[in-house]
């Protein structure tokens, strides 16, 4: 399982205020709280924090890794703001994310490669989030078949086959689990496969629930990486034990914490 840490972000209020105030403490403080809790990344968002999102990257990235060496998922729509990110780095990362359009793949893949990043894409492309398994299958296909072509291995691929609250729409998580098992296979070795698992409860009152339900669901489906929340202790060891379920790991009375270890 690869849980990425999706608190560092400009949504939240706490984090908005400490990009204002340039309070390191409230960053480094949640890096270091999501990497005790087992995050294997740390989503960096700056969000709608901030006008000078450039800034604020290079800011974010610079203040996290003074005190944590947990990889960094770079999180931006914007071009310039990953780059921002990329260029205070230190060591291995994650671009959070690039639509299956071939062009936009022909930009952040050869990125990827050249800065020794992994990279999330999203199972959508110029005409918007599909509604099918069909064509998010269609977009996985496009992101495997650039990732080939700019020497992209499939272990440093994330694909995301995007899911949508079910409260607009409960067909959408079972499209997600046939295109999850069917993306599994579409290369050998298989790409990871990830969510942003939040979306799927936006706008309901049993959120939690919601989340870890779905979360093991996916797991049962063989995805093995969400952006979540590391420090929701109920979701992670529902997430731990799906993997022990599935065989993933050797049982012990501790196999909560060493899951974490």
């Amino acid at each position: 399982m690869i849980p990425i840490g999706e608190r560092i972000n400009g949504m939240f209020k706490d984090v908005r205020s400490a990009i204002a105030g340039k309070d390191k403490k409230v960053i480094q403080d949640l890096a270091e709280r999501q990497t005790k809790a087992g995050a294997k990344y740390l989503d960096v968002n700056v969000g709608t924090a901030t006008a000078d999102q450039v800034g604020a990257m290079k800011w974010l990235v610079q203040t996290i890794q003074e005190t944590c060496n947990t990889p960094l998922c770079l999180d931006s729509q914007k071009l310039d703001v990953i780059n921002a990110g990329l260029s205070v780095m230190k060591g291995h990362c994650m671009i959070n994310s690039c639509q299956a359009d071939r062009e936009k793949l022909d930009v952040y893949l050869p990125l990827c490669r050249d800065h020794n990043a992994a990279l999330i894409a999203l199972c959508m492309d110029k005409e918007g989030v599909s509604q099918s398994t069909e064509k998010r299958l269609e977009n996985a296909a496009t992101i495997i078949e650039k990732a080939a072509e700019h020497s992209v291995s499939p272990d440093r691929l994330f694909i995301d086959p995007i899911i949508l609250p079910i409260n607009v729409d409960q067909r959408q998580p079972q499209f997600i689990f046939e295109a999850v098992s069917q993306i599994r296979v579409m290369s050998d070795p298989a790409p990871h496969i990830t969510v942003g698992l939040s979306n799927v409860s936006q706008g309901t009152q049993e959120r939690s629930l919601i989340n870890r339900t779905m979360l093991v669901m996916l797991a049962s489906h063989g995805a093995d990486s969400a952006i979540v929340d590391v420090l929701d202790t109920e979701l992670m060891n529902s997430w731990i034990t799906a993997e022990l379920m599935m065989n993933k790991m050797i049982y012990s009375d501790s196999y909560l914490k060493a899951a974490l270890a």
